[in-house]
């Protein structure tokens, strides 16, 4: 079709990293700050979650190194408090008492080599979200997609072919 593939940007799927793991891969900051926000909400309650909160607002302006430091020392902090497990008295079953805590940490420990690559690949320009794509490329194409949901997948997808052809023209 033509195009080069550079970089990849992704929202987070788990098995993107590794389908693209010949290519830089960015994951979204905007995708990851609503996972993180997902798990502690917009107004969390506990110490804990506001701190993490804190480290997240300072995602897109701060470095990798930074970042990362931060995140450990919240982790070391916190690290007795997340470990804390609870019973359940039904089943007698052991789970983390601040599971989505857990979680969003376990969520950016994961993500953090894929969070900086915007800024760590100084040859490629490469953004931080999927904005440009999601709302200028893939937006109207879901569109006409959608207006023609009725056609078979060989058929999408030469629709998918069609636009991308005729995108690039643009």
């Amino acid at each position: 079709m033509g195009y080069t593939i550079k970089a990849i940007i992704i929202d987070g799927k788990r098995g993107l990293y590794k389908a693209f793991k010949d290519y830089p891969v960015q994951m979204c900051h905007f995708h990851q700050k609503k996972v993180i926000q997902r798990y502690i909400t917009m107004h969390p309650r506990l110490e804990a979650g506001k701190d993490l909160q804190k480290i997240m607002y300072n995602l897109t302006s701060t470095t990798q190194t930074i970042f990362t430091k931060k995140l450990n020392e919240w982790y070391e902090k916190y690290k007795d408090f997340l470990a804390e497990k609870t019973i359940n008295p039904d089943t007698f079953k052991e789970s983390f008492t601040h599971q989505k805590l857990v979680s969003a940490y376990k969520s950016l420990k994961t993500n953090l080599p894929y969070l900086f690559t915007y800024k760590n690949e100084k040859n490629i320009k490469i953004h931080n979200t999927t904005n440009a794509i999601d709302g200028g490329v893939f937006s109207p194409m879901k569109k006409l997609l959608k207006i023609h949901n009725g056609f078979t997948k060989s058929l999408k997808l030469k629709i998918v072919d069609d636009y991308l052809v005729s995108y690039k023209k643009k």
